[in-house]
């Protein structure tokens, strides 16, 4: 077992390994786990084509090694042969997509999402889909058709969501990196419960085409992988703009992503602190501690750290909930039984087909935000909620914006808990909402954000906890370097499971 794309990538190059052999071996694992007791649930299926795909990318490396290319071979394809874990909201071509609901049981991709398609063009192999909460609407990945994901740290707790299974697959090294989504950090949180990097990029960065959408203004595809270089290097093949995604960009400095270097002058860093973070009710003392030592750790290399006042911040959650919640309950009204999907027709008439196939098709979760997103969006209520929901967003992407001139990042917890046991939060909603309460910010504001793994929590049976390194819009190189620094002094902090 590789733990690292570079470590891979070397093998593959050195014939060592083939990709072939890497997918039986994801293949093998997931089956065994599957099998056993208490199964951790991240891979929903593995796709069908993974082994051909592999087979010809080891027939590519086969004869660039024989001609003496294999190096040039990498120039273009520097992911060729490396197998990923794809997000059940992804669409790839040919394979089942199912957003963990009822409703899409069955419903196959017609073609590759943006993303999924310049991976492939890079040479990496799709290897299956993970679970994720129903539409990606949940923190834990227990709101899912297919039952919820466990924690490859320890099973009796949750993995994250939503996307808890691309979190838990390459935790439990089931596959070297993963694509998941997020609309208000459902990447980064996972990535803090499983004790992964995990890069929310800046929105537009990553194409939505092929993407299921929740919170149209707020979803962003993001990826998970044990080091920094492992978001990194696909970072790089999938970012820029897209001709079928009016919203995309591209990404400045991208070149640098292929062979990231750690951030070296922490002299001139001034990192801010949001005061509002720091008296947040509810922050876990295990949080607390990791937190002070990832301050101090920045202060010893040299940064500057200060306390700033962002009063905007006490609204992020309210606002976020009346956006993302408005606007999957206008995303969703597409799911009606009669273009795909699942269809519940007793022979009563269109509204009653429409209601029937909801009323089986969607879970508890999915209805509860339908219903809150549609009464926010009433005529009674849109004015005095809707809007302004929209202009709290406004002032915090002004206001954040202009802390960015003064400062260099924004350090705070990922979570104010370490990962909860299984069923801990499941029945009472308004506690699972607010383990975004560091998260939403950065998906309101469009920002990057990485997750980084920095410590255990002692009173929850050492789960891991995450720190967030947030930066102004297109930073992603400079957050990767920072936290290729953290790395280099915290070696292996984001592989946890050797087995």
């Amino acid at each position: 077992m590789y733990f690292t794309i570079k470590e891979t990538v070397e093998a593959l190059k050195k014939g060592e390994v083939t990709s072939a052999q890497l997918v039986k071996n994801s293949v093998e694992t997931f089956e065994a786990d599957k099998a056993g007791e208490r199964p951790l649930n991240a891979f929903l299926e593995m796709y069908e084509d993974a082994l051909s795909k592999a087979e010809a990318a080891d027939k590519e490396i086969e004869e660039a090694r024989a001609s003496g290319t294999v190096d040039a071979l990498y120039e273009k394809k520097p992911l060729l042969g490396v197998p990923f874990a794809n997000k059940d909201n992804i669409s790839c071509r040919g394979n089942r997509l199912t957003c963990g609901s009822k409703l899409l049981d069955g419903y196959v991709a017609p073609y590759s999402a943006t993303v999924i398609s310049r991976l492939e063009n890079a040479g990496a192999v799709p290897l299956g889909r993970c679970n994720q909460d129903e539409f990606a609407m949940g923190s834990s990945t227990e709101y899912s058709s297919y039952g919820a994901t466990r924690n490859p740290i320890n099973r009796d707790y949750v993995s994250g969501g939503s996307s808890g299974g691309s979190a838990a697959a390459v935790a439990a090294n089931q596959a070297l990196f993963s694509l998941g989504t997020e609309t208000g950090g459902s990447v980064r949180l996972p990535a803090s419960y499983c004790g992964l990097y995990g890069l929310k990029p800046t929105y537009g960065v990553l194409s939505r085409w092929g993407v299921v959408a929740y919170g149209s203004s707020l979803d962003q595809v993001g990826i998970m992988g044990h080091t920094p270089e492992d978001i990194a290097l696909p970072l790089s093949a999938m970012c820029g703009s897209d001709m079928y995604d009016d919203t995309s960009a591209d990404l400045p400095g991208s070149d640098s992503l292929r062979s990231l270097k750690p951030y070296g002058d922490f002299s001139s860093l001034k990192i801010a602190i949001p005061k509002q973070f720091l008296e947040t009710k509810g922050l876990d003392p295990d949080v607390g501690a990791v937190f002070d030592s990832t301050k101090k750790w920045f202060e010893e290399k040299g940064a500057v750290i200060e306390v700033v006042d962002l009063p905007v911040l006490e609204a992020s959650i309210a606002s976020y909930y009346v956006i993302a919640l408005s606007e999957a309950a206008s995303n969703l009204s597409r799911f009606d039984g009669i273009r795909y999907g699942r269809r519940v027709d007793n022979g009563n008439g269109y509204d009653e087909l429409y209601k029937d196939t909801r009323s089986e098709g969607f879970g508890p979760e999915v209805k509860r935000r339908i219903i809150i997103g549609n009464y926010v969006l009433s005529e009674q209520f849109s004015g005095s909620t809707y809007k302004k929901g929209m202009s709290v967003r406004a002032r915090i992407q002004k206001e954040v914006a202009a802390l960015f001139e003064k400062y260099d990042l924004i350090l705070c917890p990922t979570c104010p808990t370490p990962a909860f046991k299984l069923g801990q939060k499941v029945d009472d909603p308004l506690e699972m909402y607010l383990s975004d309460m560091y998260t939403v910010f950065v998906n309101l504001a469009r920002i990057p954000s990485i997750n980084v793994p920095a410590g255990r929590a002692a009173g929850t049976d050492g789960m891991p906890v995450g720190m967030q390194f947030a930066g102004p819009m297109f930073s992603e190189a400079k957050l990767l370097q920072l936290a290729l620094a953290w790395e280099n002094d915290h070696k292996g902090c984001g592989v946890p499971v050797k087995e």
